[in-house]
């Protein structure tokens, strides 16, 4: 069975998306949708831009939808998959990839989500840090054993876990988990305390443009970073994409629960090959390619 999987925030690079803007002439019509439904030049900045351009929020965000929903356009017949998910942001390009709501829909909530979490991160100053070399049950016993707010974030695989909250917080859980015997412990060059309560703000208004959204049942289950499950029930999806940005991401789980139902290729679709070097990393006996090699084809 063929599993296709979406990237999150950090895959993004100067450059992106400029080869299916040149070469494919419904994906160029789709990026100039784009531009007009944002109000301004994503593409320019995209194709043009600096590092630093890319990782405004308000454009990190719309970059990574764009280039990953688009990509799977691009591959036209070719792409039929059996199952999606996709990490933290890529969620909401797995549920354009399967049907769940349209492309127009989903670049309106990945915008409002990016503008909403950044207001978050002004508001209330914090952080992240991945670790590495540790179980998760140690990370989750140090992250409660503090008293601010600290909590796994990102299930990414094996030994890997990105914890979120607030700055005093974070420093305090890397003293612990350094103590613990970490293999590596790095504070994350991010805005604030992604998939955290100090996300709630951005939660709550998120929430109301998701209501406000039509979701239908899509053409092949959706593993949600909320729980990790195979979800097809339109009410199901919405109320897991609403809890998403305060829960964590459960990507390792994710990963086992789909190779268990039979998953047998993951295509990793848009920008970078990230989330291939996780699944390997979770499970060696896994076939990974990525989609901008079968464009290359």
């Amino acid at each position: 069975m063929k599993a296709y999987i979406f990237p999150g925030q950090g895959a993004q690079y100067p450059g992106m998306g400029r080869d299916l803007y040149d070469n494919f002439p419904n994906c160029r019509e789709m990026f100039e949708e784009a531009n007009d439904i944002l109000g301004f030049r994503i593409t320019d900045i995209m194709f043009e831009g600096t590092v630093d351009n890319l990782k405004q929020t308000r454009v990190t965000q719309p970059a990574i939808f764009l280039h990953s929903t688009i990509m799977a356009v691009a591959l036209g017949d070719s792409f039929k998959p059996d199952m999606v998910a996709g990490h933290s942001l890529g969620e909401f390009c797995a549920l354009v990839a399967n049907n769940s709501f349209s492309f127009e829909e989903g670049l309106i909530l990945v915008s409002k989500r990016a503008v909403a979490m950044q207001k978050a991160c002004e508001a209330e100053p914090s952080t992240m840090a991945a670790i590495i070399g540790l179980e998760d049950k140690v990370v989750e016993e140090v992250c409660v054993s503090i008293d601010e707010i600290v909590i796994p974030a990102n299930y990414n695989t094996n030994g890997q876990i990105v914890i979120s909250g607030s700055i005093e917080g974070i420093e305090r859980a890397i003293e612990l988990l350094n103590e613990k015997g970490a293999r590596r412990t790095l504070k994350l060059a991010v805005g604030g305390a992604f998939h955290s309560p100090l996300m709630e703000p951005a939660r709550i208004e998120l929430e109301k443009a998701i209501n406000e959204t039509i979701f239908i049942e899509p053409l092949c289950p959706v593993y949600q970073n909320v729980d990790a499950v195979p979800s097809t029930d339109p009410g199901a999806i919405k109320n897991n994409l609403v809890a998403q940005l305060t829960s964590p991401v459960r990507w390792t789980q994710s990963v086992l629960n789909m190779i268990s139902d039979g998953a047998s290729l993951f295509t990793e679709i848009g920008p970078g090959n990230v989330l291939q070097g996780l699944i390997k990393k979770t499970d060696k006996s896994s076939v990974v390619q990525s989609g901008q090699a079968l464009l290359a084809l």
